[in-house]
């Protein structure tokens, strides 16, 4: 079989050709009352099938938030299930927010769910939390990248909880560490590597002031906070400065709160990619 084509020159593609935008498809019980549907597993599919359908062409990615369908059980997850199969079909990547970490046989069981091609659950690509060790993701690690998928490893959130444990350490905090690590993962990758990083979009000056260098992680950079968390294109462009190519502005509630009209969410989407590339 031929080798499957890596996920970092996969997303580049993406972003190239629909821009740097990654939709966040989060059902909330009142995004779906918004919407007119019920807060049941039908509902959260029928709200996101009609996402996938407004977004092919609008957006590099879609991130569907896994906790809000395993709300339900199994219909859930049959929700999402249908909701990753109509994304492949319209030619979208996607990326599970699900952000596994665990150890050993339990975290190599995570990565088959998500990773693996036999899967029902597989995506192009998974968060994952490193707070049990950076080499504990090792089993995601190398199964994304033998499959031609990505991981994304939370890095610097913009929680107001997260420096309490990101930021201890100073010159040698537990961000810069999991961030080393993963830039020495990608250093072989021409563009970006397959292993990404979940960095707040309200951040600030944070890696600076902790010595992190983004740019040289090759990393895709998955910045959730444009729009409802109140950060703006022109924000994360003076956040991120050498390392804003490789940045997947993310937007969930600021553009699903455009429909459920399917034109509306579409145009809504497609305002908020054209900032930021007149951002960058």
């Amino acid at each position: 079989m031929p080798e499957p084509i890596p996920f970092g020159q996969r997303l580049r593609s993406a972003m190239q050709a629909s821009g740097p935008l990654c939709v966040g498809i989060d059902p909330h019980p009142a995004l779906l009352e918004a919407w007119g549907l019920e807060n049941t597993a039908d509902g959260v599919r029928s709200f996101s099938l009609a996402v996938v359908e407004a977004m092919a062409g609008a957006a590099a990615i879609l991130k569907p938030q896994v906790a809000l369908y395993e709300r339900f059980g199994s219909k859930g997850f049959g929700a999402l299930e249908d909701t990753l199969s109509a994304a492949k079909a319209a030619g979208l990547l996607t990326l599970a927010d699900a952000k596994r970490g665990d150890i050993g046989s339990t975290m190599a069981a995570y990565a088959t769910a998500w990773l693996d091609d036999a899967s029902p659950l597989a995506s192009d690509a998974v968060t994952l939390s490193p707070y049990l060790g950076y080499e504990s993701l090792r089993p995601a690690l190398d199964l994304a990248a033998a499959t031609g998928r990505g991981v994304f490893v939370l890095g610097l959130t913009s929680n107001p909880e997260g420096p309490s444990v990101q930021h201890v350490g100073g010159e040698n905090s537990v961000a810069k560490t999991i961030i080393d690590q993963v830039t020495a993962e990608n250093s072989g990758a021409e563009d970006l590597g397959h292993i990404g990083l979940v960095v707040g979009a309200t951040i600030g000056d944070a890696p600076a002031k902790l010595g992190i260098d983004l740019a040289a992680s090759k990393a895709p950079l998955l910045t959730p906070g444009l729009g409802a968390q109140g950060a703006t294109a022109a924000d994360i462009a003076k956040s991120f400065v050498s390392s804003y190519g490789q940045v997947l502005g993310t937007s969930s509630r600021d553009i699903l709160k455009a429909g459920p009209d399917k034109t509306a969410l579409r145009d809504k989407a497609l305002r908020v990619r054209d900032e930021l590339l007149a951002a960058s």
